[in-house]
């Protein structure tokens, strides 16, 4: 009985440590849910023209306000995780052997130079090398 006693009066204790950590950090519901939508948004959207007016339109923000909100809660710029993201998909279509010109496409670039200038930066190879890469890999 007095096991359960300490065990219950150390997760009262680690809970209350939890929430006062949780209020010192995460104080602005409004702010949190401001990122979460703008996060979603690009998420949805990664293969459409997105910037920073735009994404402070949706959610009714200054678009500096915005830049400074997504940065503290994600460690980056909305503009840094649309290009990870972009890099994930563009990954993804190249692996199910999909040509490097439909995936630019798919992925939101207008032009297939740009589109493998961008992942060779990211990625270390170029587009056709990863895709070959990930279908060698496959049929082993």
């Amino acid at each position: 009985m007095l096991i359960f006693i300490l065990n219950t009066i150390q997760v009262t204790y680690y809970h209350a440590e939890i929430t006062r950590i949780k209020q010192i950090c995460y104080a602005n519901k409004g702010q949190i849910d401001t990122v979460i939508e703008t996060r979603r948004y690009i998420t949805k959207h990664f293969d459409e023209a997105i910037s920073l007016e735009l994404l402070s339109h949706k959610q009714f923000t200054s678009k500096f306000h915005l830049l400074r909100l997504f940065k503290k809660y994600y460690g980056q710029t909305p503009q840094q995780y649309l290009a990870d993201r972009r890099i994930e998909k563009a990954k993804e279509f190249l692996s199910t052997g999909l040509s490097v010109t439909a995936v630019c496409f798919n992925i939101g670039f207008e032009s297939p130079a740009s589109f493998c200038t961008f992942f060779k930066a990211r990625v270390g190879v170029n587009p056709a090398e990863f895709r070959k890469r990930a279908i060698l890999t496959k049929s082993e």
